[in-house]
């Protein structure tokens, strides 16, 4: 209890530098456009589920918090320029990203899934490669400098994929028909289909699961370190198994998606 009333404390912390903060506070940036990992509020206040993780984690490590925002793809070169102390934004650990950057251990497991037309035979497809093939010479849109663009391009080579700085942005398009689908993590795909106001979009039934190319989607949500920091290294993954062990991770992931994300089987000993 003391550690989740410290952590909805510093999850209200404003941005930049907006929140009574002291000489251990700890700077994680995060993108604060892609609910409901992270969002920013009418106060200027980060919320979302990374929001809640930040919180938690400073709090096991005894330090307050201070969220960062910017934009996703500018992230990494921001915290190898000493910026701020973490990445915190839904990140999946890659091994191309981890050439830039060193990562904790995967908290949370995510899976993928597209948003196509109600109408379109794709939806109830009952394997990726049937989708990929029916996506030949379809635009799709993805947030930019995430592993969903990357891994399109991969496995649909004929899909003409389209980045957007934040979901807002792809999705007005979506909504516009300025595309024929959108292509993220499930927690978010399902969070917009619930807020649109028509019934002309659905979700796949295929999921594309996260750990069925780790190469480029990555072995899971992990919080981004200087590779210069084994130190912090070794404190993050120590709270972070902590934060799933006594269920942290279990309650702020049901808060947000409605289901469980943490990533059980990394702590195990």
């Amino acid at each position: 209890m003391k550690i989740l009333k410290k952590a909805a404390v510093c999850a209200s912390f404003a941005l930049l530098g907006l929140g009574s903060v002291n000489a251990a506070t700890m700077k994680i940036g995060t993108e604060g456009g892609y609910p409901p990992w992270s969002m920013v509020d009418a106060t200027g206040t980060v919320t979302g589920f990374d929001a809640d993780v930040g919180a938690a984690l400073c709090a096991q490590l005894g330090n307050d918090c201070q969220f960062v925002v910017q934009a996703f793809d500018s992230l990494i070169p921001s915290l190898n320029a000493n910026r701020f102390d973490l990445i915190i934004s839904g990140m999946s650990y890659t091994p191309e990203r981890a050439k830039r950057v060193n990562f904790s251990i995967p908290y949370a497991v995510e899976d993928a899934i597209f948003v196509l037309p109600a109408n379109s035979d794709l939806i109830k497809a009952t394997d990726s490669e049937s989708i990929f093939k029916g996506l030949d010479g379809k635009t799709i849109g993805v947030q930019g400098g995430t592993t969903h663009g990357a891994y399109l391009n991969k496995v649909a080579p004929n899909t003409t994929v389209r980045n957007y700085e934040t979901l807002d942005q792809m999705q007005i398009d979506l909504d516009a028909g300025r595309l024929d689908g959108t292509f993220a993590d499930l927690t978010s795909q399902s969070r917009f289909l619930h807020k649109m106001e028509n019934n002309e979009y659905a979700l796949t039934e295929y999921v594309i699961k996260g750990s069925s190319d780790p190469e480029t989607l990555g072995y899971g949500i992990a919080v981004g370190i200087h590779p210069d920091n084994a130190e912090l290294k070794a404190k993050v993954d120590t709270a972070l198994c902590e934060l799933i062990n006594n269920g942290t991770m279990k309650t702020a992931s049901e808060k947000w998606f409605d289901i469980d994300i943490a990533n059980y089987d990394v702590c195990k000993k």
